[in-house]
């Protein structure tokens, strides 16, 4: 959403005619930012003392709508540091900004609405507010937000609003909003019996039942099984590690403050690792590598630990413990590309099984801030060129994301596109020429010659608790065959049907399906309804037809409708949909 698109001027338009009402309202409130996003807008503002809350929209919404059927026109001018620090000489947060803005040499603007309003903003509004779609746009929540997101700054208060374009935009948002809020992960978690969190233990640190290991575990399988055919090779490495192998991999200095130290009873530091790349490359660099072992490919699944703000915490999409499907490749340039397709192969496998539409984007650098990364501009534009070039040769419209790329290389970012509309970032290949410099890695080449080599960081789900969160929404809980805990419930009817039912559950157990059978004197209905709220794909009811014919009765799911087959019959069927 650029400047100049008609939704990004309508949504900011709304942002500032807001600000306009809320100090109409509150004349002593502060006005920090408020800018357009996906969905609407935004403003961050203090109001001191008042407390503000959900209950208050109703009236600043009528008071926005007012203030637009004014007719209020958006005109703007440049102006000095010292025009502007003027102007906002009793807003710490408006000056914050100009002075930073000054010191980057930013050009400043302030724009007017109508005669009543001045704000500090950099443009892309309507001409007129009786251009705004009135019934398009819901102020939404109230919540808090830390002034430039950090912990240490004043909590602010952030109104949300919703705009669209027209009406019809509104109530399609509004109507999935309701829909996820009936997919949502943490409640259907809870109630599929899939993963808890204690107070004892801590927020961020899911415990995952059996049901909810089960689910991980197929879906790690199922990445580790398309890994295996392009030839990965399973390692393990240790939870913790000095601070000197951060310290040489550059991880160190850039995010010391996320690492949980442990010291040990003699006194030494430990840091849980929050990633697993550094400890990948010194089993690379065990022992000398011919050019004829190239490429090495490392797969493990494993838990990293970073210390996020509690504040930021949620459900399964941001946790402490992150367990992450993780590979590296160890290869030289001219297999850089084959190896790339390969896990981007891989990607594709896996995120069709789940439904999921992808698009790429091309996460670089950004050249005005390279103390940000690890590397010289050289190394940089070597590697963005590479994953250019890839995307272009697979005929994929990838789109470029300037500042999206890791600490020590560009990334292939896949973005998901769910049932409902949203986007989530999920699978990342990213291409580092940056850790085999500064771990000083290299094979022996056919010249008998070392050779730097490059690595490629590959993660296919991401983080399981993540990918889990997203899948749990985007399915609502109706998992695949394949990756459901519990398969199929053989169900008889009455007790004389049990014994049948056992031999029918024992069968499919031996054909590796999870089965559950329920034989407990609870009525038939309430069986059946049991199996359904678990969201089963199948279950299989057993009565005296069923006996007399050999056979039993499969109900599917999907389609709600039921059909007398052989056990055998049931197997193949099975089969071949997990397949």
């Amino acid at each position: 959403m650029e400047k100049h698109d008609n939704l990004y001027k309508i949504r900011h338009s709304f942002a500032h005619v807001l600000a306009i009402a809320v100090l109409d309202t509150y004349p002593d409130a502060k006005l920090a930012i408020g800018p357009a996003i996906d969905t609407g807008f935004y403003y961050d503002i203090d109001f001191g003392d008042a407390k503000i809350s959900d209950d208050h929209l109703k009236d600043l919404q009528k008071k926005m709508k007012k203030l637009a059927g004014r007719g209020l026109e958006f005109s703007g001018r440049v102006v000095t540091t010292k025009e502007a620090l003027e102007h906002y000489k009793d807003n710490p947060y408006k000056s914050e900004l100009i002075n930073e803005f000054a010191a980057e040499d930013k050009e400043l603007t302030l724009y007017n609405t109508g005669d009543i309003f001045v704000d500090l903003c950099a443009g892309g509004h309507v001409e007129n507010t009786k251009e705004l779609p009135l019934d398009a746009f819901k102020l939404d929540k109230v919540a808090g937000a830390y002034w430039r997101g950090d912990e240490k700054n004043k909590m602010l208060t952030r109104i949300y609003g919703l705009a669209f374009e027209n009406k019809e935009g509104l109530v399609a948002h509004q109507a999935m909003i309701a829909e996820a809020k009936k997919r949502d992960h943490r409640k259907l978690g809870k109630e599929l019996g899939l993963f808890t969190f204690s107070e004892l233990v801590g927020p961020g640190l899911p415990l995952w039942t059996p049901k909810g290991t089960m689910l991980r575990k197929t879906i790690d399988d199922f990445v580790q099984e398309l890994r295996a055919e392009k030839g990965y090779n399973p390692v393990t490495i240790p939870h913790i590690t000095k601070a000197d192998l951060y310290k040489t991999s550059g991880h160190y200095d850039k995010f010391a403050d996320d690492l949980f130290k442990v010291v040990s009873r003699e006194g030494k530091d430990y840091f849980l690792k929050p990633m697993n790349c550094p400890h990948h490359t010194q089993i690379f660099d065990a022992e000398p590598r011919s050019y004829k072992a190239m490429p090495q490919r490392y797969s493990d699944t494993t838990m990293v630990y970073r210390d996020e703000q509690s504040g930021e915490l949620g459900g399964l999409t941001r946790v402490l413990s992150i367990t992450q499907d993780d590979a590296h490749i160890f290869c030289r340039d001219n297999q850089i590309k084959e190896e790339m397709n390969g896990v981007w192969d891989i990607v594709d496998k896996f995120y069709s099984a789940f439904g999921f539409t992808l698009k790429v984007r091309l996460s670089f650098h950004d050249p005005e801030n390279m103390d940000a990364y690890l590397g010289t501009p050289e190394i940089w534009k070597a590697s963005e060129d590479a994953l250019r070039e890839i995307a272009e040769e697979r005929g994929v419209e990838a789109f470029v994301g300037v500042g999206e790329a890791a600490l020590y290389g560009p990334k292939l970012d896949f973005m998901a596109l769910d049932s409902l509309g949203r986007t989530h970032q999920v699978a990342t290949i990213q291409l580092d020429r940056n850790l085999p410099e500064r771990f000083d890695l290299t094979c022996i080449n056919e010249e008998g010659e070392k050779e730097r080599i490059v690595m490629i960081h590959a993660a296919i789900a991401g983080s399981l608790e993540r990918f889990s969160g997203v899948m749990i929404e985007h399915t609502a809980g109706n998992f695949p065959l394949r990756f459901s805990p519990t398969q199929v419930a053989v169900i008889p009817i009455a007790e004389p049907h049990n014994e049948y039912a056992q031999r029918v559950h024992n069968q499919l157990v031996e054909a590796g399906f999870r089965t559950s059978i329920d034989t407990s004197k609870d009525g038939f209905g309430k069986k059946v309804r049991a199996a359904k709220k678990e969201k089963l794909p199948y279950f299989i009811v057993i009565g005296d037809q069923d006996i007399e014919a050999g056979k039993v009765t499969l109900e599917s799911r999907a389609t709600g409708e039921s059909e007398q087959l052989t056990i055998e019959q049931v197997l193949e069927k099975f089969k071949k949909e997990v397949q």
